[in-house]
């Protein structure tokens, strides 16, 4: 027989790799992490300055693993979300008390997010961090996945695992040295990221706002501040990064209009490539894919970062089902539960998310006329409504254990 030296070993420490750690705690198994970057919050490239946009289901999610409580005083609740589009007067608009929360979702700055994932690692029985450790090579066997790391300065290590997860981002390695086919389509634009600062208060509101420029967010954060994405063709960002602070309002100014009042202070900006990938596969033998090598998503309606957690959840719960059973958690009627169960959630996300750019990027006079026209129709549908808020929240469909604050062994 093979000799293992876990039965779950994760390729990727950044957030959704932590994440999983995290939620498998206590299930009485042997689990490494891999990660080429040193686990600190200062260094590791998941740890930035980003802010995300947390869904009511990742934020329940979070506080059934512990990790809720250290964000809380942090987070800002979204309570009601804004949706229009520059030079016509439709527009949607969701609020948290219709639909019964307290919150429709929450805005974390990233930092603070691997703040309480890097506290928490520590304290997960059986779990052990190989980083930094940068993986060679893997070999999937019938009894076992084999992967080849460079642990820090030491020789290479092999190791051998029963179920090994590829949590390793969009450019997964895992994925590309077994061969699992990726769908890209690069969308030519660049997301240019900032804080700002407006006149008025933001009172909890998140809005996207569509332009023939591409769309801006905002989401309220603490301090009266706001969370700007904007949305850049790949030939105009290096100038906007190049705007001093005074000229980059007057541009967010034009795109956004004055809901908030003039814009009046600006954080240090960032720039991000925008494209959408899908993974052809999400399980084969011995091989599990989440977050973003599994799928990246265009930012708009900030749903990326909560597909991942939502597949870590599901991925948590198949492999706390299948192992006190004395179930093979790397057989591939195993990992088939957890693909067949996110496979609906990543095509539906992953559907609306690029139909929506797609359609508000369309210039023709026609198309522009219909989707005003729909604005309006959907902020009058509350049947529509009230299912298009529970998906953005990630309470749609099947929901997982630690989305309904259930521990996994109950």
């Amino acid at each position: 027989m093979t000799r293992l030296d876990y039965d779950l070993l994760i390729i990727g420490g950044g957030l959704v790799g932590a994440s999983l750690a995290c939620a498998l705690d206590g299930l009485s198994l042997r689990i490494g992490v891999v990660e080429a970057a040193p686990l600190n919050v200062s260094a590791h490239p998941s740890y930035d300055d980003r802010t995300l946009a947390l869904a009511q289901g990742t934020r329940r999610i979070f506080q059934t693993l512990g990790l809720w409580e250290p964000l809380a005083a942090t987070a800002t609740p979204i309570r009601q979300i804004h949706v229009s589009e520059r030079g016509s007067p439709g527009f949607a608009h969701l609020d948290c008390r219709e639909e019964g929360v307290e919150a429709l979702g929450y805005v974390a700055e990233a930092r603070r997010v691997g703040a309480a994932l890097l506290a928490k690692l520590p304290t997960l029985q059986n779990v052990e961090l190989l980083c930094p450790a940068r993986l060679q090579t893997v070999d999937v066997q019938p009894e076992a996945a084999c992967v080849t790391v460079h642990h820090g300065d030491k020789r290479a290590l092999t190791l051998r695992t029963r179920l090994l997860v590829a949590a390793d981002g969009a450019q997964s390695l895992v994925r590309q040295q077994l061969g699992i086919t990726a769908l890209r389509w690069e969308y030519d634009q660049q997301a240019v990221i900032a804080n700002v600062t407006p006149a008025l208060p933001h009172r909890n509101v998140a809005y996207e706002r569509f332009t023939s420029d591409g769309p801006i967010a905002l989401l309220p954060m603490s301090e009266e501040r706001c969370a700007v994405v904007c949305t850049v063709n790949d030939a105009d960002a290096p100038g906007v990064m190049a705007l001093d602070d005074a000229a980059f309002l007057v541009l967010l100014q034009k795109r956004f209009g004055d809901r908030l009042g003039p814009f009046q202070r600006a954080g240090q900006r960032q720039a991000y490539p925008l494209f959408l990938l899908k993974s052809r596969e999400h399980a084969r033998q011995r091989v599990a894919v989440i977050g973003n090598a599994a799928h990246t998503l265009h930012p708009l309606a900030g749903q990326g970062f909560n597909l991942g957690i939502r597949d870590v959840a599901a991925l948590a719960e198949v492999v706390a089902d299948a192992h006190p059973a004395n179930q093979d958690i790397g057989d591939l009627k195993v990992l088939n539960r957890y693909a067949d169960w996110r496979r609906w959630d990543q095509r539906q996300t992953i559907a609306f998310t690029d139909a929506l750019h797609r359609l508000f990027m369309n210039p023709l006079p026609p198309v522009r006329i219909a989707r005003n026209l729909g604005l309006q129709a959907f902020d009058r549908v509350e049947p529509l409504k009230r299912l298009f808020a529970r998906q953005s929240m990630g309470l749609d469909g099947r929901v997982s254990k630690l989305a309904r604050g259930l521990a996994l062994s109950e």
